[in-house]
C-alpha cells in the first residue's frame, strides 16, 4: 500500500471488496502518513465505507480495470508506478493476470465481481438488520 498514491482507490478495495472493518484502515494511514490529520482521515474513511455525515452511496465502488481502460487506455500510470507490468500489450495493461506472458506478476487476491457481489450481500444483511442489533454488534476497538 505504500507505493501507491491514490489511497481512495485503496479504501474502496479494502472496504468493500474485502469487507475490512474501516477503522483498521484508518488506523494504519494514522500510523504512516507524515501529514495525518485526525478528523480527515476519519472522514475519508468513513465516506468511502458510507457511513457518517455526508455519506457515500455503497456503490458504485471500486471498478479499476473499467475506469483504467477508460481513463488510461494505454496504461501510463500502470507503468509507472508497477514496473512489473511495464512490457505488457495495452490490451492487458489492466488485467494482467489475463496475459500469457504475465512475469512475475501475483494472481489476483479477490475476484473482483465476486467480491463485488460479496459486499452488497454484506452490506444488504447489515441494511436488514433490527437498529438495535446493528448498535450491539462488535466491533474491533480503534487504538
Amino acid at each position: 500500500m505504500d507505493a501507491q498514491p491514490r489511497a481512495h482507490d485503496r479504501r474502496q478495495f479494502l472496504i468493500k471488496h474485502l469487507l475490512i472493518d474501516w477503522r483498521l484502515g484508518q488506523a494504519w494511514f494514522w500510523d504512516t502518513l507524515v501529514d495525518a490529520d485526525l478528523a480527515n482521515n476519519a472522514a475519508s474513511w468513513q465516506w468511502v465505507a458510507g457511513i457518517g455525515r455526508g455519506r457515500r452511496a455503497v456503490f458504485p465502488g471500486l471498478q479499476s480495470v473499467l475506469q483504467g481502460k477508460k481513463f488510461d487506455p494505454d496504461g501510463a500510470y500502470v507503468r509507472r508506478f508497477v514496473p512489473e507490468l511495464a512490457h505488457l500489450d495495452p490490451r492487458y495493461i489492466h488485467t494482467p493476470w489475463e496475459a500469457s506472458a504475465r512475469a512475475a506478476y501475483p494472481a489476483p487476491i479477490v475476484d473482483l465481481p465476486g467480491g463485488r457481489a460479496r459486499a452488497l450481500a454484506a452490506f444488504a444483511a447489515l441494511n436488514s438488520r433490527k437498529p438495535t442489533e446493528a448498535a450491539t454488534s462488535s466491533t474491533p476497538a480503534h487504538k
